[in-house]
Protein backbone atom coordinates (compact mmCIF):
# COMPACT_ATOMS: atom_id res chain seq x y z
CA UNK A 1 0.00 0.00 0.00
CA UNK A 2 1.68 3.74 -0.80
CA UNK A 3 1.90 5.70 2.13
CA UNK A 4 0.78 9.32 1.99
CA UNK A 5 1.81 11.99 3.71
CA UNK A 6 -0.77 14.34 4.76
CA UNK A 7 -0.31 18.23 5.82
CA UNK A 8 -3.27 18.82 7.96
CA UNK A 9 -4.06 16.12 10.72
CA UNK A 10 -6.60 13.30 9.18
CA UNK A 11 -10.02 13.50 11.13
CA UNK A 12 -13.06 11.38 10.70
CA UNK A 13 -15.90 13.89 10.40
CA UNK A 14 -19.94 13.97 10.61
CA UNK A 15 -22.63 16.36 11.36
CA UNK A 16 -21.22 18.74 14.05
CA UNK A 17 -18.58 15.90 14.82
CA UNK A 18 -15.02 15.70 14.18
CA UNK A 19 -12.63 13.15 15.78
CA UNK A 20 -8.73 13.55 15.51
CA UNK A 21 -7.10 9.65 14.45
CA UNK A 22 -4.44 7.92 16.70
CA UNK A 23 -1.21 7.34 14.90
CA UNK A 24 -0.84 4.72 11.86
CA UNK A 25 1.48 3.33 9.53
CA UNK A 26 -0.41 3.99 6.67
CA UNK A 27 -1.47 7.22 7.18
CA UNK A 28 1.45 9.06 9.07
CA UNK A 29 -0.93 11.95 10.35
CA UNK A 30 1.49 14.12 13.03
CA UNK A 31 3.13 15.91 10.11
CA UNK A 32 1.30 19.40 10.93
CA UNK A 33 3.82 22.31 9.98
CA UNK A 34 2.48 24.23 13.41
CA UNK A 35 4.00 21.82 15.19
CA UNK A 36 7.08 22.93 17.23
CA UNK A 37 8.89 19.86 17.66
CA UNK A 38 8.01 17.04 16.28
CA UNK A 39 9.07 16.26 12.68
CA UNK A 40 6.76 15.38 9.82
CA UNK A 41 5.94 11.85 10.40
CA UNK A 42 6.18 12.08 14.21
CA UNK A 43 4.35 12.65 17.40
CA UNK A 44 4.15 14.95 19.15
CA UNK A 45 4.86 15.37 22.97
CA UNK A 46 2.73 16.17 25.62
CA UNK A 47 2.29 17.56 28.66
CA UNK A 48 -0.55 16.37 31.42
CA UNK A 49 -0.54 18.02 34.90
CA UNK A 50 -2.28 15.86 37.82
CA UNK A 51 -2.59 17.75 40.97
CA UNK A 52 -3.40 15.99 44.22
CA UNK A 53 -4.47 18.92 47.13
CA UNK A 54 -2.99 18.72 50.76
CA UNK A 55 0.75 16.65 49.79
CA UNK A 56 1.14 13.22 50.82
CA UNK A 57 2.33 11.13 53.84
CA UNK A 58 5.15 12.23 54.63
CA UNK A 59 7.29 8.70 55.64
CA UNK A 60 6.28 7.18 52.11
CA UNK A 61 6.98 9.86 49.26
CA UNK A 62 10.40 8.65 48.33
CA UNK A 63 12.47 7.23 45.69
CA UNK A 64 16.05 6.22 45.54
CA UNK A 65 18.62 4.21 43.18
CA UNK A 66 17.98 3.99 39.50
CA UNK A 67 15.82 2.32 36.43
CA UNK A 68 15.06 -1.55 37.69
CA UNK A 69 16.52 -0.74 40.94
CA UNK A 70 15.34 2.27 41.99
CA UNK A 71 13.28 1.63 44.94
CA UNK A 72 10.33 3.60 45.70
CA UNK A 73 7.83 4.71 49.17
CA UNK A 74 4.31 2.80 49.48
CA UNK A 75 2.95 6.15 48.06
CA UNK A 76 4.47 5.56 44.74
CA UNK A 77 3.69 1.67 44.47
CA UNK A 78 0.99 2.02 42.32
CA UNK A 79 3.84 3.63 39.66
CA UNK A 80 6.20 0.75 40.37
CA UNK A 81 5.85 -0.93 36.87
CA UNK A 82 6.48 2.24 35.22
CA UNK A 83 9.95 3.09 37.71
CA UNK A 84 12.32 3.15 34.11
CA UNK A 85 10.08 5.66 32.62
CA UNK A 86 10.43 7.65 35.92
CA UNK A 87 11.72 11.12 37.01
CA UNK A 88 11.63 11.56 40.36
CA UNK A 89 12.51 15.38 41.87
CA UNK A 90 13.25 16.25 45.11
CA UNK A 91 13.98 19.74 46.88
CA UNK A 92 12.65 22.12 44.32
CA UNK A 93 9.70 24.77 45.97
CA UNK A 94 8.17 27.90 45.19
CA UNK A 95 9.25 30.93 47.36
CA UNK A 96 6.20 33.16 46.69
CA UNK A 97 4.08 30.16 48.08
CA UNK A 98 5.49 30.08 51.11
CA UNK A 99 4.72 33.78 52.19
CA UNK A 100 1.43 33.08 53.68
CA UNK A 101 2.22 29.54 54.57
CA UNK A 102 -1.21 28.55 54.22
CA UNK A 103 -3.63 25.88 51.56
CA UNK A 104 -5.21 29.39 49.92
CA UNK A 105 -1.32 31.04 49.41
CA UNK A 106 0.70 28.00 48.72
CA UNK A 107 -1.56 26.52 45.25
CA UNK A 108 -2.46 29.33 43.04
CA UNK A 109 0.71 29.65 42.07
CA UNK A 110 2.24 26.14 41.81
CA UNK A 111 2.85 26.53 38.03
CA UNK A 112 3.74 30.00 37.35
CA UNK A 113 5.86 30.84 40.72
CA UNK A 114 4.43 34.16 40.73
CA UNK A 115 2.99 36.03 44.02
CA UNK A 116 -0.33 35.80 45.00
CA UNK A 117 -2.28 39.41 45.71
CA UNK A 118 -4.37 38.94 48.85
CA UNK A 119 -6.78 41.42 51.32
CA UNK A 120 -9.22 39.89 48.38
CA UNK A 121 -7.62 40.81 45.05
CA UNK A 122 -7.28 38.20 42.88
CA UNK A 123 -3.55 38.42 40.82
CA UNK A 124 -1.80 35.32 40.16
CA UNK A 125 0.95 34.17 37.06
CA UNK A 126 0.06 32.66 33.66
CA UNK A 127 0.74 28.72 33.97
CA UNK A 128 3.23 26.97 32.46
CA UNK A 129 0.11 25.21 31.07
CA UNK A 130 -1.61 27.98 29.57
CA UNK A 131 1.81 29.38 28.00
CA UNK A 132 1.90 26.03 26.42
CA UNK A 133 -1.69 26.93 24.93
CA UNK A 134 -1.29 30.16 24.00
CA UNK A 135 1.39 28.20 21.29
CA UNK A 136 2.03 25.14 20.95
CA UNK A 137 -1.45 24.69 21.66
CA UNK A 138 -2.21 26.30 18.40
CA UNK A 139 -1.82 23.22 16.33
CA UNK A 140 -4.78 21.39 17.79
CA UNK A 141 -8.61 21.58 17.85
CA UNK A 142 -8.36 22.49 21.57
CA UNK A 143 -5.40 24.11 22.51
CA UNK A 144 -5.53 22.80 26.23
CA UNK A 145 -7.92 20.92 28.50
CA UNK A 146 -8.23 21.78 31.98
CA UNK A 147 -10.54 19.19 33.70
CA UNK A 148 -11.39 19.20 37.47
CA UNK A 149 -13.22 16.67 40.07
CA UNK A 150 -14.15 18.96 42.88
CA UNK A 151 -15.76 22.49 42.60
CA UNK A 152 -14.21 25.59 42.99
CA UNK A 153 -14.18 27.24 46.07
CA UNK A 154 -15.07 30.71 46.18
CA UNK A 155 -14.59 31.87 50.04
CA UNK A 156 -11.58 33.63 51.60
CA UNK A 157 -9.38 31.86 53.91
CA UNK A 158 -6.47 34.21 56.23
CA UNK A 159 -6.89 36.82 53.87
CA UNK A 160 -6.15 35.07 50.36
CA UNK A 161 -9.19 33.92 48.25
CA UNK A 162 -9.67 29.95 47.83
CA UNK A 163 -9.88 30.27 44.67
CA UNK A 164 -6.68 29.81 44.76
CA UNK A 165 -6.71 26.60 46.19
CA UNK A 166 -9.53 25.76 43.65
CA UNK A 167 -7.34 26.41 40.42
CA UNK A 168 -3.80 25.45 39.45
CA UNK A 169 -4.35 26.71 35.77
CA UNK A 170 -4.40 30.30 35.36
CA UNK A 171 -5.21 31.96 31.77
CA UNK A 172 -3.48 35.52 32.73
CA UNK A 173 -2.70 36.49 36.02
CA UNK A 174 -5.89 37.54 37.24
CA UNK A 175 -8.07 34.72 35.33
CA UNK A 176 -8.55 31.20 36.43
CA UNK A 177 -8.79 28.92 33.66
CA UNK A 178 -12.36 27.49 33.82
CA UNK A 179 -12.46 23.88 35.11
CA UNK A 180 -14.58 21.40 33.23
CA UNK A 181 -15.72 19.15 35.78
CA UNK A 182 -18.94 17.12 33.77
CA UNK A 183 -16.91 14.65 31.78
CA UNK A 184 -19.60 14.80 29.14
CA UNK A 185 -19.22 17.92 27.97
CA UNK A 186 -15.53 17.48 28.91
CA UNK A 187 -15.51 14.42 25.96
CA UNK A 188 -18.56 17.36 23.54
CA UNK A 189 -15.75 19.16 24.16
CA UNK A 190 -12.69 16.98 22.34
CA UNK A 191 -14.94 15.80 19.62
CA UNK A 192 -18.20 18.21 18.99
CA UNK A 193 -18.09 21.00 16.82
CA UNK A 194 -21.34 22.34 18.88
CA UNK A 195 -23.57 20.27 21.65
CA UNK A 196 -27.21 20.04 22.11
CA UNK A 197 -29.70 17.68 24.09
CA UNK A 198 -30.31 15.27 22.14
CA UNK A 199 -27.24 14.84 19.85
CA UNK A 200 -26.54 11.67 18.57
CA UNK A 201 -23.37 9.57 19.38
CA UNK A 202 -20.16 10.94 18.23
CA UNK A 203 -19.31 7.14 17.09
CA UNK A 204 -22.68 7.26 14.98
CA UNK A 205 -21.67 10.91 13.62
CA UNK A 206 -18.89 9.31 11.75
CA UNK A 207 -19.39 5.99 11.08
CA UNK A 208 -19.48 5.70 7.17
CA UNK A 209 -16.20 8.25 7.21
CA UNK A 210 -14.96 5.41 9.43
CA UNK A 211 -16.00 2.24 7.28
CA UNK A 212 -14.63 4.44 4.24
CA UNK A 213 -10.97 4.73 6.19
CA UNK A 214 -10.88 0.86 6.79
CA UNK A 215 -11.26 0.41 3.27
CA UNK A 216 -7.63 2.52 2.86
CA UNK A 217 -5.67 1.50 5.28
CA UNK A 218 -3.61 -1.60 6.41
CA UNK A 219 -4.62 -4.80 8.42
CA UNK A 220 -2.85 -3.64 11.46
CA UNK A 221 -4.09 -0.21 11.74
CA UNK A 222 -7.91 -1.38 11.44
CA UNK A 223 -7.11 -3.19 14.46
CA UNK A 224 -6.03 0.06 15.66
CA UNK A 225 -9.03 1.93 14.08
CA UNK A 226 -11.05 -0.51 15.85
CA UNK A 227 -9.46 -0.51 19.25
CA UNK A 228 -9.80 3.00 19.06
CA UNK A 229 -13.25 3.58 18.39
CA UNK A 230 -14.05 0.88 20.69
CA UNK A 231 -12.01 2.89 23.45
CA UNK A 232 -14.28 5.78 22.35
CA UNK A 233 -17.64 3.99 22.91
CA UNK A 234 -16.53 2.94 26.07
CA UNK A 235 -15.83 6.34 27.44
CA UNK A 236 -19.53 7.30 25.87
CA UNK A 237 -21.44 4.39 27.35
CA UNK A 238 -19.95 5.24 30.56
CA UNK A 239 -20.46 8.80 30.65
CA UNK A 240 -24.50 7.80 30.08
CA UNK A 241 -24.56 5.81 33.19
CA UNK A 242 -22.12 7.75 35.20
CA UNK A 243 -23.66 8.85 38.46
CA UNK A 244 -26.34 6.16 38.73
CA UNK A 245 -24.76 4.47 41.30
CA UNK A 246 -22.58 4.92 44.40
CA UNK A 247 -23.08 7.82 47.39
CA UNK A 248 -22.45 11.29 47.23
CA UNK A 249 -18.95 12.11 48.49
CA UNK A 250 -17.47 15.69 48.92
CA UNK A 251 -19.37 17.67 51.76
CA UNK A 252 -21.87 15.63 53.16
CA UNK A 253 -25.74 16.99 52.68
CA UNK A 254 -27.84 16.68 55.41
CA UNK A 255 -29.90 13.89 54.01
CA UNK A 256 -28.29 10.49 53.10
CA UNK A 257 -29.74 9.79 49.52
CA UNK A 258 -31.17 13.36 47.43
CA UNK A 259 -34.70 13.77 47.31
CA UNK A 260 -34.63 14.83 43.57
CA UNK A 261 -33.33 12.57 40.72
CA UNK A 262 -30.18 13.16 39.60
CA UNK A 263 -29.90 15.43 36.53
CA UNK A 264 -28.64 14.27 33.23
CA UNK A 265 -24.77 14.36 32.26
CA UNK A 266 -24.39 15.79 35.45
CA UNK A 267 -21.04 15.29 38.15
CA UNK A 268 -20.88 11.43 38.65
CA UNK A 269 -21.53 11.18 42.50
CA UNK A 270 -19.01 8.12 42.58
CA UNK A 271 -15.54 9.39 43.08
CA UNK A 272 -13.57 6.51 41.26
CA UNK A 273 -15.79 6.39 38.34
CA UNK A 274 -15.59 10.51 37.98
CA UNK A 275 -11.26 10.26 38.27
CA UNK A 276 -11.21 7.65 36.06
CA UNK A 277 -13.73 9.16 33.36
CA UNK A 278 -11.36 12.02 33.23
CA UNK A 279 -7.92 10.19 32.97
CA UNK A 280 -9.77 8.32 30.32
CA UNK A 281 -11.11 11.47 28.11
CA UNK A 282 -7.30 12.83 28.68
CA UNK A 283 -6.36 9.68 27.57
CA UNK A 284 -7.92 9.92 24.10
CA UNK A 285 -7.45 13.57 24.10
CA UNK A 286 -3.35 12.88 23.58
CA UNK A 287 -4.53 9.74 21.33
CA UNK A 288 -6.28 11.78 19.20
CA UNK A 289 -4.23 14.29 19.09
CA UNK A 290 -7.20 16.59 19.87
CA UNK A 291 -5.36 19.14 22.88
CA UNK A 292 -1.43 18.06 23.55
CA UNK A 293 -2.01 20.01 27.16
CA UNK A 294 -4.65 18.58 29.84
CA UNK A 295 -4.45 19.76 33.23
CA UNK A 296 -6.56 17.29 35.66
CA UNK A 297 -6.89 18.61 39.62
CA UNK A 298 -8.12 15.42 41.00
CA UNK A 299 -8.97 17.51 44.19
CA UNK A 300 -8.78 20.98 45.43
CA UNK A 301 -6.84 21.90 48.32
CA UNK A 302 -8.25 22.54 51.62
CA UNK A 303 -10.40 19.56 49.92
CA UNK A 304 -13.63 17.90 51.40
CA UNK A 305 -13.84 15.02 49.23
CA UNK A 306 -14.56 11.48 51.26
CA UNK A 307 -13.90 8.46 49.77
CA UNK A 308 -16.24 5.90 50.52
CA UNK A 309 -15.19 3.56 48.06
CA UNK A 310 -11.97 2.85 49.88
CA UNK A 311 -11.95 0.35 53.34
CA UNK A 312 -10.66 1.65 56.41
CA UNK A 313 -7.78 -0.05 57.51
CA UNK A 314 -9.06 -0.36 61.30
CA UNK A 315 -12.46 -1.91 59.65
CA UNK A 316 -11.99 -2.74 56.20
CA UNK A 317 -16.33 -3.11 56.10
CA UNK A 318 -17.07 0.72 55.80
CA UNK A 319 -15.15 3.29 53.80
CA UNK A 320 -12.95 5.90 53.98
CA UNK A 321 -15.62 8.58 54.46
CA UNK A 322 -15.47 9.48 58.36
CA UNK A 323 -13.24 12.20 57.53
CA UNK A 324 -12.89 14.72 54.75
CA UNK A 325 -9.80 14.91 53.07
CA UNK A 326 -8.19 17.92 53.98
CA UNK A 327 -8.55 16.45 57.83
CA UNK A 328 -7.30 13.50 56.79
CA UNK A 329 -4.00 14.82 55.59
CA UNK A 330 -3.03 16.12 59.37
CA UNK A 331 -1.86 12.36 60.08
CA UNK A 332 0.33 10.03 58.58
CA UNK A 333 -2.23 7.23 59.26
CA UNK A 334 -2.81 4.31 56.73
CA UNK A 335 -6.29 5.68 55.49
CA UNK A 336 -4.23 8.57 54.47
CA UNK A 337 -2.08 6.37 52.69
CA UNK A 338 -4.68 4.45 51.22
CA UNK A 339 -6.34 7.88 49.70
CA UNK A 340 -2.82 8.90 48.75
CA UNK A 341 -1.84 5.68 46.49
CA UNK A 342 -5.80 6.24 45.60
CA UNK A 343 -4.57 9.01 43.71
CA UNK A 344 -1.21 7.78 42.62
CA UNK A 345 -3.65 4.83 40.79
CA UNK A 346 -4.95 7.46 38.70
CA UNK A 347 -1.65 8.14 37.09
CA UNK A 348 -0.25 4.77 36.80
CA UNK A 349 -4.02 4.03 34.76
CA UNK A 350 -3.07 7.12 32.95
CA UNK A 351 0.72 5.22 32.03
CA UNK A 352 -0.42 2.24 31.42
CA UNK A 353 -3.54 3.30 28.89
CA UNK A 354 -0.56 5.25 26.99
CA UNK A 355 1.80 2.58 27.19
CA UNK A 356 -0.17 0.63 25.20
CA UNK A 357 -0.71 3.02 22.42
CA UNK A 358 1.86 2.48 19.50
CA UNK A 359 3.26 5.21 17.81
CA UNK A 360 5.73 4.29 15.44
CA UNK A 361 8.50 3.00 17.48
CA UNK A 362 7.43 5.03 20.81
CA UNK A 363 4.28 4.86 22.71
CA UNK A 364 1.99 7.53 23.67
CA UNK A 365 3.76 7.83 27.42
CA UNK A 366 7.23 7.90 25.87
CA UNK A 367 5.92 11.28 24.07
CA UNK A 368 4.22 12.30 26.87
CA UNK A 369 5.38 14.30 30.32
CA UNK A 370 2.91 13.29 32.98
CA UNK A 371 3.55 15.23 36.17
CA UNK A 372 2.13 14.00 39.71
CA UNK A 373 2.62 17.21 42.06
CA UNK A 374 0.81 18.67 44.85
CA UNK A 375 1.62 21.92 46.82
CA UNK A 376 2.97 20.98 49.71
CA UNK A 377 4.54 17.85 50.98
CA UNK A 378 3.34 17.33 54.56
CA UNK A 379 -0.27 18.53 55.04
CA UNK A 380 -0.12 18.31 58.83
CA UNK A 381 2.48 21.23 58.89
CA UNK A 382 1.52 22.51 55.47
CA UNK A 383 5.33 22.15 54.65
CA UNK A 384 6.11 23.06 51.15
CA UNK A 385 9.46 23.68 51.50
CA UNK A 386 10.11 21.00 49.17
CA UNK A 387 7.16 19.94 46.80
CA UNK A 388 6.38 16.68 45.87
CA UNK A 389 7.03 15.80 42.13
CA UNK A 390 6.98 12.87 39.75
CA UNK A 391 7.05 12.95 36.26
CA UNK A 392 6.42 9.92 34.04
CA UNK A 393 7.29 9.46 30.22
CA UNK A 394 10.14 10.47 27.91
CA UNK A 395 9.27 13.61 25.89
CA UNK A 396 9.76 11.82 23.12
CA UNK A 397 13.10 10.72 24.04
CA UNK A 398 14.42 14.47 24.46
CA UNK A 399 14.21 13.31 28.75
CA UNK A 400 16.20 10.53 30.40
CA UNK A 401 14.26 8.79 32.82
CA UNK A 402 14.84 5.91 35.72
CA UNK A 403 16.52 8.78 37.44
CA UNK A 404 16.24 10.74 41.23
CA UNK A 405 17.64 13.92 40.85
CA UNK A 406 17.71 15.46 44.77
CA UNK A 407 18.17 19.51 44.71
CA UNK A 408 17.52 19.74 48.34
CA UNK A 409 20.71 21.20 48.74
CA UNK A 410 21.23 23.46 45.77
CA UNK A 411 21.31 27.20 45.49
CA UNK A 412 18.71 27.60 42.16
CA UNK A 413 16.30 24.96 43.24
CA UNK A 414 13.28 26.93 42.14
CA UNK A 415 10.39 24.66 40.63
CA UNK A 416 10.05 27.41 37.41
CA UNK A 417 13.47 25.81 36.29
CA UNK A 418 11.34 22.44 35.83
CA UNK A 419 9.23 23.98 33.36
CA UNK A 420 11.41 25.89 31.32
CA UNK A 421 13.06 22.25 31.43
CA UNK A 422 9.90 21.12 30.20
CA UNK A 423 9.36 24.05 28.08
CA UNK A 424 12.59 23.38 26.06
CA UNK A 425 11.47 19.65 25.75
CA UNK A 426 8.09 20.78 24.03
CA UNK A 427 9.95 23.10 21.12
CA UNK A 428 8.74 26.52 23.18
CA UNK A 429 11.72 27.78 24.95
CA UNK A 430 11.83 30.87 26.99
CA UNK A 431 14.84 32.47 28.86
CA UNK A 432 12.35 32.89 31.83
CA UNK A 433 9.83 31.95 33.15
CA UNK A 434 8.21 32.63 36.99
CA UNK A 435 11.29 33.21 39.54
CA UNK A 436 13.68 31.07 37.31
CA UNK A 437 16.22 32.13 35.20
CA UNK A 438 17.85 28.69 33.66
CA UNK A 439 16.67 25.23 33.01
CA UNK A 440 17.29 22.02 35.27
CA UNK A 441 20.36 21.08 33.76
CA UNK A 442 19.62 17.42 34.50
CA UNK A 443 16.43 16.96 32.81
Amino acid sequence: MTKRIISRRTMLRGLGVSMALPWMESLPVWGDHAAPVAGAGEAPVRLAVLFAGNGFHSKEWWAEGAGTDMKLGKVLEPIASFREKLLFVKGLYNEQARKGNIHSSQTGNLLSGAPLASGGDIRSGTSVDQLLAQSYGRATKVPSLVLGCEKSNPSVHKNYSMLYSSHISWSTPTTPTPLELYPALAFDRLFKEGTEKGDESVLDAVIAEAGDLRRRISTSDRRKLDEYLDSVRDVEQRIASAGQRGELQGWKPTLAKPDMPRPADGIPQDIAEHMRLMCDILVLAFQTDTTRIVTLKLNNDHSALRFPNLSRTDNPAQGIDYMIHHLLSHSDGADWLKVNQFFMEQMAHIARRLDAIDEGGRTALDNSMIMMCSSMMVGLTHDNNQLPVAVLGRAGGRMETGRVLDYTKADQRQMCRLYLSMLDKMGVPQKTFGDATEPLAEV
